[in-house]
């Protein structure tokens, strides 16, 4: 995964260590309310930081120099994370929060395609749709939040 990600980006995103969380619906009091807070809790950390140290870089004044790349990179990357997680399609988080809000014979059927999700995820890296889902999203959050465009 991080190599394919390193070659769809052309070396600009090198993501992709981590490893999908085991989560046990039956440890919730509602499991689909749980599935669905654990499925949020990813992506909305995400957003929170890229949220915090993109205002640090819009009114912190840094406009170039050693800061402002570090808090520019960490901006980019928290919200395309943020937002090639909310990709439903498993093992993402989108996939859990979809499952979660559909009736529970839709889910089932739908959580059926997860032991394809790896190779779709690849597709969708691979063939490039996934700057169109993820990439362009995160950049136009990118520009309201630092006030420049990415």
């Amino acid at each position: 995964m991080p190599l394919v990600l390193l070659i769809s980006t052309q070396g600009r995103i090198g993501y992709g260590w981590a490893k999908p969380v085991p989560v046990n619906p039956f440890n919730f009091r509602s499991p689909r309310r749980g599935i669905l807070l654990v499925s949020l809790a990813g992506p909305l950390s995400n957003i929170c930081l890229a949220t915090i140290t993109g205002l640090v870089l819009r009114l912190g004044g840094f406009s170039s120099g050693p800061i402002a790349l570090i808090l520019d990179s960490i901006t980019m990357l928290n919200l395309y994370v943020a937002f090639f997680n909310l990709i439903p399609v498993p093992p993402l988080d989108g996939s859990g929060i979809v499952s979660s809000l559909l009736p529970t014979h839709l889910a089932y059927r739908y959580e059926s395609i997860g032991r394809y999700g790896t190779i779709l995820v690849f597709v969708l890296i691979l063939t490039g749709v996934v700057t169109y889902i993820a990439g362009v999203p995160a950049m136009v959050v990118y520009g309201l939040l630092t006030g420049q465009p990415y």
